[in-house]
């Protein structure tokens, strides 16, 4: 049986491969052939994903969506998350969850008793999908209210953000020194950064030449 494996991280910062091995392993000894891979780095809370647009265009009827835990699939709010289910039931994907032994059943002919596992492997997929998303909220919420209690204590207090990628600064500014009439769009392929970043730079640069020293 042909297999698609997903996975995914929250930030840039994780390894969206990281149970990639252990999905690897896991479809070898269920006799699955892993014909896609599906890797990004993106919030599960999001329905519009690319590497997971493009796994649903590619799969067929009959085939595996796999993936290591419900959670890696979704955050979702209840009304994507049906989207969501919905769109796997109309593309005939049958949705293995590696930590989720109920799943599994969906890879054996389906009788009398793999129509009863169905339905509840279903309710158990809601039900951590469910658990997953409410999870997240309370991380949200948690971080707001610490953002807060700082914000009560220390009311001239502002967060810092993320610190400034000096090597890439570096390199777009190297580049706008270099070709003063390259675009946009042009130095940042060039910098392997977003034209906004760009964009950032370019003003702040502009600012600090007009600043009197």
């Amino acid at each position: 049986m042909d297999a698609h494996l997903y996975l995914r991280a929250s930030t840039k910062d994780q390894d969206a491969n990281r149970a990639k091995a252990a999905l690897e392993q896991f479809a070898a000894e269920k006799g699955l052939s892993i014909i896609g891979v599906y890797a990004e780095n993106i919030s599960g809370t999001k329905l519009n994903r690319p590497q997971l647009i493009a796994l649903l265009n590619a799969a067929a009827s009959g085939e595996v969506l796999l993936v290591e835990s419900v959670d890696r699939l979704s955050r979702l709010s209840q009304t994507d998350w049906d989207t969501l289910k919905a769109t796997i039931k109309a593309k005939g994907l049958r949705l293995i969850v590696a930590d989720l032994p109920t799943s599994h059943v969906l890879l054996q002919d389906r009788g009398t008793t793999g129509q009863i596992m169905d339905v509840i492997n279903g309710m158990l997929i809601d039900l951590m999908a469910t658990m997953s998303r409410l999870d997240q909220e309370k991380r949200i919420e948690r971080i707001r209210q610490g953002l807060q209690n700082k914000r009560n204590a220390e009311p001239e207090w502002r967060p810092t953000g993320k610190g400034r990628n000096v090597a890439k600064w570096e390199a777009v500014q190297r580049l706008m020194e270099k070709h003063p009439k390259m675009s946009a769009d042009e130095v940042a392929i060039l910098a392997k950064c977003g034209v906004a970043t760009v964009y950032r730079i370019r003003r702040e640069l502009s600012l600090a030449q007009r600043t009197p020293a």
